[in-house]
């Protein structure tokens, strides 16, 4: 847990938009020093103008990701320039739909990339860095935060190539607290779960990279884009709130963060489901007019 956020260090990948960027406000307002990341360079430069106009000490990459060479570089980049970082945010993400079997070899490699890769990237180089600053001075204090979603604790149809990526997400976020805690009091970590929230996912399609197109969307994944806007559109939770909720979780050092507890009782009927051994309930249970909407929509009907 972080209790004074005052010239700490921070690392923000997604920082051009969403939780991001609004994290990134919160750490400009909090005296931090802001490493910024993200693929879009308009939106990078635009996020990077804003914390610089309010004071703010950064650093901005544009950065993919996904991409192994490119996070080790700027994992050199932000050590020589403020040493190792008090707070990581591997939030870099983006969304997919469409039944499983519908996804093409260029949206598996895309999705996992990014929200499966970029975290494991994330963890993988600033934690030794951190756990270094950590034995070096037993006042410091770091913290690490995944972003997951919801869909890493349910599994929602037809959007498969997601759902894999963000239980990956939360299994190692609950790993790496684990490991964490064999080895240090000094740095935590925790897992964010967001569920319906407006930020910048329904479009990131923008950002695929060159080469890695699919082909034309399959009528199941056009189905899952326009469900899925229509229910980020209708949030009521801002990318604000969670990103306040993000930083209450890392000064209390609490683990597992949502955006909507209320959604919890569809978790807690899929893990009775699993200790039971029972078929998995009908998704759509509480809300059965969206099941017969879309299977109809599948169906053709």
């Amino acid at each position: 847990m972080i209790d004074d956020f005052q010239g700490k260090t921070a690392v923000l990948t997604g920082a051009g938009s969403g939780f991001g960027l609004e994290c990134a406000r919160i750490g400009a307002q909090r005296g931090m020093r802001l490493v910024l990341v993200d693929v879009q360079r308009d939106a990078l430069d635009a996020a990077a103008a804003e914390a610089q106009a309010a004071g703010c000490e950064v650093l901005a990459r544009r950065v993919d990701v996904s991409d192994a060479a490119q996070m080790e570089q700027l994992a050199r980049d932000v050590h020589e320039r403020f040493g190792a970082p008090h707070f990581v945010f591997n939030n870099a993400g983006v969304g997919s739909g469409g039944l499983v079997w519908e996804n093409t070899v260029a949206d598996w490699q895309w999705v996992l990339g990014v929200n499966l890769w970029g975290v494991i990237h994330g963890v993988r180089l600033f934690t030794p860095m951190m756990l270094a600053a950590a034995r070096s001075d037993p006042a410091w204090r770091g913290h690490i935060v995944n972003t997951a979603s919801m869909a890493g604790l349910l599994n929602p149809p037809n959007m498969g190539v997601y759902n894999v990526t963000k239980h990956a997400v939360v299994s190692l976020s609950e790993t790496l607290y684990h490991d964490l805690s064999l080895v240090t009091d000094q740095l935590g970590a925790s897992v964010l779960c967001p569920y319906f929230v407006p930020t910048g996912i329904t479009m990131s399609e923008r950002n695929r990279p060159q080469g890695m197109h699919g082909e034309q969307p399959s009528p199941s994944q056009r189905i899952s884009a326009a469900m899925t806007a229509k229910a980020v559109a209708s949030g009521k939770v801002s990318a604000q709130d969670v990103a306040h909720k993000v930083f209450g979780a890392v000064a209390a050092g609490q683990f597992y963060i949502y955006s909507h507890p209320q959604a919890l009782g569809n978790v807690q009927s899929r893990m009775e489901d699993i200790v039971h051994a029972r078929n998995p309930a009908d998704p759509f249970a509480e809300r059965p007019q969206v099941g017969e909407q879309l299977r109809a929509a599948l169906r053709g009907g």
